[in-house]
């Protein structure tokens, strides 16, 4: 008997794809394993089900005994028992009716966690590098979305997560791709959405999984699920609701057109600004010229005997540049009438310039030290010198300084020199000097 229990079983499973019912609610069970069991009857026959804890926890609204409602199931068979039953994954209410009351009674019980409130969602960029698109590979909402995207801005890039937008297996299919599109972390933003329908058609985007997968993605969420009129769940708790599929890619998607001013007004806004800071550039910069003052006027005066060193030495310099400079110009013609190697040679004749004039500055440097050492060894060795350790000299008619005594004569007139001036002396005979006496 088990055996032929089991071979009907997998014979039932093998033979029934995905099935939707719809029925009446009877000896509805909840035991505490968290498993419903129920019969499914209309006028004509019932049906046993099961739906278990994994799936019945996903259920967005709580069915009571006598509720019409629509199962999605897997034809099976309870081998213990033989009965015939069906395995139930999605439950939804039946008719356009409860379906209504049960999108109610779910709105409310989420709005109530908080998960419509807005300080939850997060801002959408404002330029997006890459749209992520979770619908219908063959839908007409891809269309829709790729034919706005390029007419406004055709170098967006977007990746399609292709899923079921209807159906059973459409809600399992959206949370997957959710979580898929947040693995990749490739997109700044997402759009989830469908084109219209019913609302038994628009189901799967009210179904609480889908909603908790679209709060739990790192990135943003843009719902654009149906027409204008429609209002899912998904739309409640995205980050962004559109309106229509189209209008999600209006809202991501930057107008190139306006973008092309925006970026020429920018262009003109930053030269003009750039022109006015190089103005007052140039203004500062010609005040501190202004400001500044030659370094000559530092300078100590020199003595007139280094002045004129300086001015003879100066200009025997000059002729020397003079006859170097010469030479550069006759070398600078030459190197114009020759090899292409002209501007190599030209900068080492500029450095062979520079460097002759700094070594022409050492020299004068070194001459005026030389001077200074000169005059300070003459002044050293002066008879002016003498002459302020207190003595003086004794100087001839003709201006010669006496040294012998055989050099004058009596009568002869001489002149002392001291320090702070002259003396007339003139020359006596000692015999003279002995009568005055």
């Amino acid at each position: 008997m088990s055996q032929l229990n089991r071979e009907a079983r997998r014979l039932l499973e093998a033979s029934f794809a995905w099935i939707r019912v719809e029925g009446e609610l009877s000896n509805f069970a909840r035991p505490a394993s968290g498993h419903w069991y129920f019969t499914l009857k209309d006028a004509q026959a019932q049906v046993r089900c099961a739906m278990f804890r994994n799936r019945s926890q996903l259920i967005g609204f709580r069915p009571n005994e006598g509720d019409q409602v629509i199962v999605t199931a897997k034809v099976s068979l309870y081998e213990g028992r033989g009965d015939f039953q069906l395995i139930c994954e999605q439950m939804m209410p039946g008719g356009e009716g409860q379906l209504q009351k049960a999108f109610e009674q779910l709105k409310q019980q989420l709005n109530q966690r908080g998960w419509f409130n807005a300080e939850r969602k997060r801002p959408l960029p404002a330029h997006p590098r890459r749209i992520g698109v979770i619908t219908s590979a063959s839908g007409a909402a891809i269309h829709d979305i790729l034919h706005v995207l390029n007419r406004r801005f055709p170098g967006l890039p977007v990746n399609l997560y292709p899923s079921a937008v209807q159906g059973p297996e459409a809600a399992d299919q959206l949370v997957s791709a959710l979580q898929l599109a947040n693995r990749h972390a490739e997109c700044d933003v997402l759009i989830i959405g469908r084109g219209g329908g019913s609302l038994e058609d628009l189901w799967p985007f009210n179904e609480v999984r889908v909603a908790e997968a679209i709060i739990a993605s790192a990135i943003p969420v843009v719902s654009a699920v149906g027409h204008e009129t429609d209002t899912t769940i998904s739309d409640l708790v995205a980050d962004y609701r559109a309106p229509t599929p189209s209008a999600a890619a209006e809202v991501l998607s930057p107008d190139q057109h306006l973008l092309g001013q925006r970026l020429a007004q920018y262009q003109t806004a930053l030269t003009r600004q750039l022109a006015r800071q190089l103005q007052q550039a140039r203004q500062q910069l010609h005040q501190q010229r202004q400001r500044l003052r030659h370094p000559g006027e530092r300078l100590q005066q020199q003595t007139q005997q280094l002045d004129r060193l300086e001015m003879a030495l100066t200009r025997l310099l000059g002729q020397h540049l003079q006859q170097q400079d010469h030479q550069v110009q006759q070398l600078h013609q030459r190197l114009l009438r020759q090899t292409p190697r002209f501007q190599l040679q030209r900068q080492r004749l500029l450095w062979l310039t520079e460097h002759l004039q700094q070594r022409t500055e050492r020299q004068l440097a070194l001459h005026r030290n030389t001077l200074g050492q000169t005059a300070r060894r003459l002044n050293a060795i002066s008879p002016l010198a003498t002459l302020e350790r207190g003595f003086s000299l004794l100087l001839d008619a003709s201006g010669q300084v006496v040294q012998h005594v055989e050099q004058v004569k009596p009568g002869d007139q001489l002149t002392a020199r001291l320090q702070d001036g002259e003396l007339s002396c003139r020359v006596m005979d000692p015999q003279e000097m002995s009568q005055s006496t």
